[in-house]
């Protein structure tokens, strides 16, 4: 497509994918200014999935990199999540090719809704899980950080951002505060490096695949980057309430879009 022939639908693109990377350093949920973008600018919605992706692909790397001192704090976790996080996002690269747009287009806002009301009552949930097990003696590190239970939950969630990466930073932060971890800064490191690998394996999936509309993705590539790396040196900064407030309203604003627009 000549970009120059749809000055808005490319003014749309560009700073839709700059929100994105901004957003998705910040508290995830950025897909949900890109990908609709994307849409009004005229791309077949498996294609603008195919593309999100990959023009979002650089900037989950720079914004895993700005907390790379907080990875650190973790080692050993994030190689084991790295492994995870690859063959995660290859399926969900594989089952996006597989699927038609319709039936891909009517699970959009159930999976955004899912994602929210998990995030937004991890605590809650954390502690019911802990009292249940606790009934059933089952010893409390079973579904930790650093185990084989929170490595299977990281899993599934991969899955899920290599399919569709709206909301997977919402889902990733969910999963991990309801394994316990709660330092805000914390999560949202092992959140974007869970990203960056998910991006990188589906993004070269759906290359390899040629589903991408290369002009609107390389200008994305640039103006996502751009935000993703303002939006991780803005979240070091922010108070943790902060983020997690931004994170539950963007997820329930764009759940109700896509169940209008659905």
């Amino acid at each position: 497509m000549d970009l120059l022939t749809n000055p808005i639908g490319l003014f749309l693109v560009a700073g839709g994918a700059f929100l994105a990377g901004a957003m998705n350093a910040l508290a995830g949920g950025g897909t949900f200014f890109s990908f609709p973008a994307l849409l009004a600018a005229g791309v077949p919605p498996v294609t603008a999935n195919a593309s999100n992706t990959v023009a979002l692909w650089p900037a989950s790397l720079s914004s895993a990199w700005v907390y790379r001192r907080e990875l650190a704090k973790h080692r050993d976790w994030v190689v084991a999540l790295t492994f995870v996080a690859a063959i995660g996002g290859i399926a969900g690269g594989l089952l996006l090719l597989a699927i038609s747009n319709k039936a891909f287009t009517q699970l959009i806002p159930w999976l955004l809704l899912v994602a929210t009301a998990l995030f937004a009552f991890s605590k809650q949930i954390s502690g019911i899980v802990v009292k249940t097990k606790a009934r059933f003696g089952i010893h409390q590190t079973d579904d930790q950080p650093h185990s084989k239970g929170g490595l299977f939950f990281q899993f599934l969630v991969t899955i899920y951002g290599g399919f569709f990466g709206a909301g997977q930073g919402i889902l990733t932060l969910a999963a991990l505060a309801i394994q316990g971890i709660e330092n805000i800064q914390e999560l949202n490191a092992l959140k974007n490096w869970i990203s960056a690998v998910t991006y990188t394996v589906s993004a070269l999936t759906f290359i390899i695949a040629g589903a991408i509309d290369w002009p609107y993705t390389l200008l994305m590539v640039v103006t996502a980057t751009m935000g993703g790396m303002v939006g991780a040196h803005i979240a070091r900064y922010l108070p943790a309430i902060w983020l997690k407030r931004l994170v539950i309203g963007v997820g329930s604003v764009m759940t109700v879009v896509y169940f209008f627009k659905v």
